[in-house]
């Protein structure tokens, strides 16, 4: 009768514990479960994206041809970058477009947005007009654009200023121009984008608040400036960090207006992207389209952390 005991403690003794997993909390196996899952596109993501920027600024110290090993030189590209007068008249044009483009935009796409959300009338059907252009492909875009560029009779615009009697415009075949001309167009295309985001800011704003307003007898204006504005904050700043990105990344619009001359007439409309593209395409010139590549990676991240600096929530 006392054997039976012993050997029940000896089973408990001998029984090994539970595994890692076993011990494990119900929270716990959930972290495992959803960083396993993560693991491969955030790897992924990786691979695509930080492997190609480091070998850019490994590239960008280098002389290379795609014919040939890449070559050390230092920062000979960099040198030569500065240099250049090609690119410091490209450097004045990505900033143009950038200075002159993102206010434009974001004050037009504003004012639409904020009369657009009081109409009920087709509400959806106009709201879908503006954003069509942002769904149309940039080369179509820029193709018909360019068309309506055109000389009369060919050109719509000029076949419009002739009816009602004023001079024909170059536009894209003038130096002056160009840039301008080209720039309405960007404006153009992103239009839609930022009108439909600015509605869901202004639609995420609480009634409570220009309730109050009214009651305490606020005209139009200063709820404008006191509420709106103040409460839309968050949502300009994003459109104000996206767009200026994109004003900055200038291309398809500018190769596919100017594709007889790209960057053309004389190199007035050249974004900085654009002569990437040429020096590694057209030149084959890696390493210093390489650094090219950086320097634009410098001016976007600069921008970016001086625009977020400049609008940050100031408590």
């Amino acid at each position: 009768m006392n054997s039976a005991p012993a050997n029940t403690e000896g089973a408990a003794i001998s029984r090994p514990a539970g595994s890692f997993w076993d011990r494990l909390t119900m929270r716990q196996k959930r972290l495992v479960w959803v960083w396993t899952f993560l693991a491969l596109p955030i790897l992924f993501y990786c691979v695509i994206r930080f492997y190609p920027t480091l070998q850019a600024f490994y590239l960008s110290f280098t002389n290379w041809n795609l014919m040939k090993p890449p070559k050390f030189i230092g920062v000979a590209n960099y040198v030569k970058l500065y240099n250049d007068p090609q690119f410091w008249k490209v450097f004045r044009n990505t900033f143009t477009y950038l200075i002159i483009g993102t206010p434009i935009s974001l004050v037009v796409a504003f004012v639409v947005a904020f009369f657009l959300d009081r109409v009920r009338f087709l509400h959806g059907l106009i709201r879908a007009l503006y954003f069509l252009p942002f769904l149309t492909t940039a080369a179509a875009m820029a193709w018909v654009w360019r068309w309506f560029y055109q000389p009369a009779p060919i050109g719509v615009i000029n076949d419009v200023l002739g009816m009602v009697g004023l001079p024909q415009q170059q536009f894209i075949r003038s130096v002056d121009q160009a840039l301008p001309s080209i720039m309405v167009t960007a404006i153009w295309a992103g239009l839609g984008f930022q009108i439909i985001i600015f509605m869901a800011g202004l639609r995420a704003i609480p009634n409570t608040f220009y309730e109050a307003a009214k009651i305490d007898g606020l005209g139009e204006w200063p709820i404008l400036w006191k509420i709106t504005l103040p409460l839309l904050k968050p949502t300009t700043v994003f459109l104000v960090v996206f767009s200026s990105i994109g004003f900055l990344r200038i291309f398809d619009q500018v190769y596919n207006m100017t594709t007889n001359d790209p960057g053309g007439p004389l190199g007035s409309t050249k974004p900085l992207v654009l002569m990437i593209y040429q020096t590694a395409f057209s030149s084959y010139n890696m390493g210093y389209a390489a650094a090219q590549t950086v320097v634009l990676f410098a001016i976007l991240l600069c921008v970016s952390l001086l625009q977020l600096w400049i609008l940050r929530e100031r408590k």
